[in-house]
């Protein structure tokens, strides 16, 4: 079993990662490697895969303590019986009816996931008293809430020894043997108090902390740097900043080898077995330290310690000696950490292309992430960068990651990043294989082995909604974009269904819109939180029903509606806004109108429709994501087709939704590709019906988490070369600012995370009577929020690419 399991690890990582986590783990006691806070949503929405993780863990002899909450499961029961919930600075107000079902539902809770890890094989021992001491934290204004005084570890300790995985909850009992509700939260951190973990987790459904300002998930956070700027940051406030505050009190009191990691559940492996890890993980870490001189280093030892970590001086190829002697020849930068755990050497620091010479990191060093620190440090200050490592380095694919483009040869890899202008890009290969082929570091010249499928050659932008630099545009569009806007007044929007991908990424664009105004979003899950990453206003999430819209569009309190919801969901919502007659615009996000014979809704897919039909409808279908890619890619040949065009169709896990299924498991699509609706999928018909020709279409999906690629076979009418195909797409979407037409296969990775589609491939049989076009698209952006967003701008007067990063 143990060597099934490893091998199943080295699926989310490395072997040397896998095997170096799975030594550092077992070298504690078994209480000492983690204690995990399952958040109680996670019990309710997640069980069964929280119950594997849990299983995956214990099967190579590791046991993790679990504690859990129940909070989400407690306001259900009190609502049901009419009991609002009461919250004072964060904290629920306890009275004894409140207690009863407090410790009604996390009994149950508890018992629900000790009974789903036995029926995965695994022990797991309720521990539901007898942990916590607890005295009242204020009994007049909070009743029965604790503060915990005393952890007693014996029963979790007896649990662990007789192989048992210890599931706690947090409740706590006072010295005169009273229950008291305690915070799961704050009884976690008094729990490693006393245990001490190599590793804090706490699994959350936004899988991390959230940067308020960008929206994006914080990978990792170094308290001794970065805690004070941190929590001077505007969008640091309430619950974030306790939270932040609180697990810096925590690890200040434990060893520096321990770190705290938020994550989800689906990234629990990945966290724990992994150099990148996956959600936020905060540690103490250290200071980070910049020198331009041996003479400017605390310790000279130190320096020579990391020195020696060199693979060339551990090799017997030089000496530590001889590369401090060359560093006292040139100009150069040091970044490090101040126990040098890591160490990185520029070189030529002064010159239009400065080099990454050394990046020197110990074992320490990669495991906690001080490798993403010192890497962020270099980036900041220098602009563009070069540097070259072995084709076999462990940590090859790190590097791959980090850089902008590639080049492989003789095994040694050349990686660079800043660098625009093909002219350097082809010097700085060419410079790279004259010194390669000289040294003879490898006996076949042309080695083109990358790993993890990189090419020899790779190229890609590193802005994040920016097309790679070698984009083109040409001629003859029969349908020119309507570039200029005569609009300039804002207009204020509501979305109706914002918990999901596509509303998130919607939410971004509004936020960089120039004058688009979120006013509400709607979410029954999400009912009285917080909008994160929006900051032209504070907005707080509300669960609109259909008569809600309707006084909203009687007040004329909305100028755009954008239905953000499940297929077959929104009509009553559509026709409630629609009862009023008035002035709004709605955008419907899903299938539900898209099929439309009425003539009220227009398809809005501005680069093959009508830009004018769309800039004067008040009721737009936005296209599917599959779709909008497909119809691209096949429509410049319609007149050429003498078939059935076929679409072999894969999508990252993120057009699976957010709710649960086995389209984004993870544990599910790891090294697989599941094919789903084989025949007559929704998206099959729609491509048929908008471009009049029936197409066959099967859709996968796959392990990545956003991006579909189009794999499209298309029987042709008369013979076409390769260049003739390519001509037809180049003149159709001349000047078409979302739409890359490129003689490369172009690959989902690149396309990930970026505005627009990309078509090429354009690979012709020998009897020229098919072609196999490639296209690709992000399913959240073009293939929804963004098309969105185009058709917002159109129908509203403003530019059309107002708030759209493009090329």
């Amino acid at each position: 079993m143990l060597s099934t399991v490893v091998q199943l690890l080295n699926n989310i990582g490395s072997k040397r990662e896998v095997e170096q986590y799975l030594k550092y783990f077992t070298s504690v006691n078994s209480q000492q490697f983690a204690v995990i806070k399952v958040g109680g949503a996670i019990i309710t929405q997640n069980l069964k895969e929280l119950a594997s993780s849990l299983a995956f863990l214990n099967h190579v002899g590791l046991f993790p303590i679990i504690l859990h909450g129940s909070g989400p499961q407690i306001n259900e029961i009190l609502e049901a019986e009419g009991v609002v919930p009461e919250y004072i600075d964060g904290i629920r107000v306890t009275d004894g009816k409140t207690m009863n079902v407090v410790r009604k539902v996390f009994l149950e809770q508890n018992l629900k996931l000790v009974e789903a890890l036995e029926a995965l094989d695994v022990r797991a021992r309720p521990i539901t008293g007898g942990v916590f001491t607890a005295d009242y934290l204020d009994k007049d204004r909070y009743q029965l809430v604790g503060k915990i005084s005393k952890v007693n570890k014996t029963p979790i300790e007896s649990a662990i020894n007789d192989g048992y995985l210890p599931i706690l909850t947090s409740l706590a009992e006072s010295p005169e043997g009273q229950i008291l509700n305690v915070n799961a939260d704050v009884a976690a951190g008094e729990l490693a108090r006393v245990i001490e973990p190599l590793k804090i987790v706490y699994l959350n459904e936004k899988g991390g902390l959230i940067h308020g300002e960008t929206g994006d998930k914080i990978s990792v956070i170094n308290l001794d740097e970065e805690y004070d700027s941190l929590m001077k940051q505007s969008w640091v406030k309430y619950g974030t900043k306790l939270k932040i505050k609180e697990i810096r009190d925590l690890l200040m009191h434990l060893p520096r080898s321990s770190s705290v990691a938020i994550i989800s559940i689906h990234d629990l492996q990945r966290e724990l077995f992994t150099d990148s890890g996956a959600g936020t993980l905060i540690r103490r870490g250290y200071r980070l330290i910049t020198r331009d001189s041996i003479e400017d280093f605390e310790s000279t030892e130190s320096l020579r310690r990391a020195i020696a970590r060199d693979p060339e001086i551990v090799a017997n190829k030089s000496t530590v000696a001889a590369y401090l002697r060359s560093l006292e020849e040139t100009s150069f930068k040091a970044y490090g950490d101040e126990p040098l755990e890591v160490l990185a050497i520029v070189k030529n620091v002064n010159d239009k292309l400065p080099v990454l010479d050394r990046f020197l990191a110990s074992k320490s060093g990669w495991q906690n992430n001080v490798t993403d620190n010192v890497w962020n440090a270099i980036v900041s200050d220098i602009p563009s960068l070069y540097w070259t490592v072995s084709e076999n380095d462990d940590n090859a694919t790190w590097y791959f990651d980090r850089a902008d483009g590639s080049f492989v040869r003789s095994g040694k890899i050349l990686f660079w990043y800043g660098i625009d202008s093909p002219d350097d890009i082809a010097s700085l290969i060419s410079d790279f294989s004259k010194k390669v082929d000289l040294e003879k570091i490898a006996a076949k010249s042309e080695s083109v082995k990358a790993p993890q499928g990189t090419r020899s050659y790779s190229t890609f932008s590193r802005s994040k909604n920016a097309f790679c630099q070698s984009k083109r545009f040409y001629s003859t569009n029969p349908n020119p974009p309507a570039l200029e806007g005569t609009n300039s007044a804002p207009s204020r929007v509501a979305l109706i269904g914002a918990r999901g991908y596509t509303g998130q990424a919607l939410i971004d664009l509004i936020n960089n819109h120039p004058y688009f105004e979120l006013k509400n979003v709607s979410s029954r899950e999400l009912e009285g939180k917080k909008l994160q990453g929006y900051t032209k206003a504070e907005i707080w999430y509300e669960n609109l029903q259909a008569e809600d819209l309707k006084i909203m569009e009687e007040d004329d309190k909305i100028d755009v509606w954008v239905m953000a919801l499940p297929n077959g969901v929104c009509k009553p919502f559509v026709d409630a806004i629609n009862s009023v007659n008035g002035k709004s615009t709605i955008i419907d996000l899903s299938a539900d109108y898209r099929f439309d014979d009425s003539n009220e809704w227009t398809y809005g897919l501005p680069e093959l429709k009508s830009r004018s039909e769309i800039q004067n409808a008040r009721r737009i279908s936005n296209p599917g994501c599959y779709a909008t890619a497909a119809q691209l890619a096949i429509a410049p040949l319609i007149e050429h087709v003498g078939g059935q065009p076929t679409v072999f169709g894969v999508s990252g896990y993120s057009g699976a939704g957010t709710k649960p299924s086995p389209k984004n498991d993870l544990n599910v699509l790891r090294d697989n590709l599941i094919p789903y609706s084989l025949t007559d999928h929704i998206h099959e018909r729609e491509i048929s019906r908008q471009l009049d020709t029936q197409i066959a279409f099967t859709p996968h999906v796959a392990s990545w988490f956003q991006g579909i690629t189009h794999t499209i076979n298309v029987p042709l009418a008369k013979k076409l070369t390769s260049r003739d195909i390519r001509n037809i797409y180049q003149d159709r979407y001349d000047g078409e600012k979302l739409v890359q037409v490129t003689g490369d296969v172009p690959l989902v990775r690149d396309i990930s995370g970026k505005n627009g589609v990309v078509i090429g491939g354009f690979g012709v049989s020998s009897r020229q009577d098919r072609v196999v076009v490639i296209a690709t698209i992000d399913n959240l952006l073009k293939g929804a929020a963004t098309q969105c967003l185009q058709n917002m701008n159109l129908a509203m007067g403003y530019a059309e690419y107002a708030g759209i990063a493009v090329e």
